[in-house]
């Protein structure tokens, strides 16, 4: 099971574009390839913006989940390729 994989998590719920990417980015950093991070969203921009940029980087979302109070669970796998 994918849940059982996560390296590392992050909570951007509140964080604002472009800020949020730059702390996903700065996270995918501190974990290792095929690592997978579990982020924490607020539905709306956030969830429309964060899992295009994170594809553009070439990451791969493996699952995403609706959860309570108005937000979204991600599970991204990292790509080695990305974030240089």
């Amino acid at each position: 099971m994918v849940e059982d994989m996560v390296s590392s998590q992050l909570d951007i719920r509140g964080v604002m574009c472009p800020i949020n990417i730059v702390q996903i980015k700065l996270k995918l950093k501190e974990i290792e390839n095929d690592g997978i991070l579990e982020i924490v969203l607020d539905e709306g921009e956030p969830m429309q913006n964060v899992p295009r940029s994170i594809k553009k980087e070439g990451h791969k979302v493996v699952k995403v989940e609706k959860i309570p109070e108005g937000c979204y669970k991600l599970l991204v796998r990292k790509n080695g390729g990305g974030l240089k």
